[in-house]
């Protein structure tokens, strides 16, 4: 128990150090989809996809950074979804890649505590090696903010987005895309909220919009959270949407924000990014909707 109190003291000691510049970004799971917007018609069909691309890059937040997966209030990028080299995770760059070839055909432009404001300049960076795929998770910061009121708008939301996809089209016009949903916050919530541990980290200050007063159940506190989650669903309708309107853009179906994930797959520095063990579900995920025959509805 003493080194249990010990351990608690030495992470909420460094949390409240550093909470405010970390990254603001989770990864979990639901079981409602988008809010019923109608994506647009794809110009041509998915059997232009290549399911075997030989480069990747990625960008994103702080999950793909693979931030306090290994340690607190640190990235990890070996452990990386999207183009890590660890093996507990396969990556989705090693699965397609295999290890000689994620080491050197694959770049991690991704930046922990980033919004969709922030993907047009990664885009850029990602889209100089001329990759044949680029993955993109980004939007849980958008919904993370101090308030509700603070969130993202859903039209700025967009409007990033589509930024980010035409200076990506303008550096790498044959890249193609793989665009991972964003997570349930709401699910992170009452996840998390059975650890102890987790509710004290949380209550210094991280993704108040959502995990401010984790216990409180009534009507206020149940209503701001069902607003984040609007929120979060119609940033995934925004991503359907648009990934929709690009031939060679493809939407996970919404895998990420429906996957039913478990307290052994988040963070124990935080109780909010994902582990190794989460990386490697989000890896496993990606590689499913990338190597499809068809595009994941």
């Amino acid at each position: 128990m003493r080194t249990r109190r010990h351990r608690s003291r030495t992470v909420l000691a460094a949390v409240t150090a550093a909470l405010l510049g970390a990254a603001g970004c989770a990864f979990g799971g639901g079981s409602a989809g988008p809010d019923g917007g109608t994506a647009t018609a794809r110009p041509s069909p998915t059997s232009a996809w290549d399911r075997t691309p030989r480069s990747l890059a990625a960008v994103g937040d702080s999950i793909t950074t693979g931030y306090d997966a290994c340690r607190v209030l640190s990235d990890c990028p070996k452990v990386s979804w999207a183009t890590g080299t660890d093996p507990e995770v396969d990556s989705l760059a090693v699965r397609l890649l295999g290890k000689a070839g994620a080491d050197g055909r694959s770049w991690n432009h991704a930046v922990s505590g980033s919004r969709m404001a922030d993907l047009p300049a990664q885009m850029e960076k990602a889209a100089a090696h001329r990759p044949e795929l680029v993955t993109v998770m980004a939007g849980a910061n958008d919904a993370c903010r101090r308030t509700t009121g603070a969130m993202t708008s859903v039209a700025a939301f967009r409007a990033s987005f589509e930024e980010a996809m035409e200076v990506l089209r303008e550096g790498a016009p044959k890249a193609q895309v793989y665009v991972a949903s964003v997570p349930d916050l709401k699910r992170l919530w009452s996840e998390g909220r059975r650890n102890p541990l987790g509710k004290q980290v949380w209550q210094l200050g991280i993704c108040p919009s959502m995990l401010a007063d984790p216990d409180a159940l009534d009507a206020a506190a149940t209503e701001r959270r069902d607003t984040v989650r609007d929120r979060v669903e119609a940033y995934n309708t925004v991503l359907e949407e648009v990934c929709a309107k690009d031939r060679r853009c493809r939407f996970d179906g919404g895998a990420v924000f429906e996957y039913r994930f478990g307290t052994g797959e988040l963070s124990t520095w935080d109780w909010f990014h994902p582990s190794v063990k989460g990386q490697a579900r989000l890896a496993e995920i990606a590689y499913r909707a990338v190597t499809a025959r068809e595009e994941p509805s």
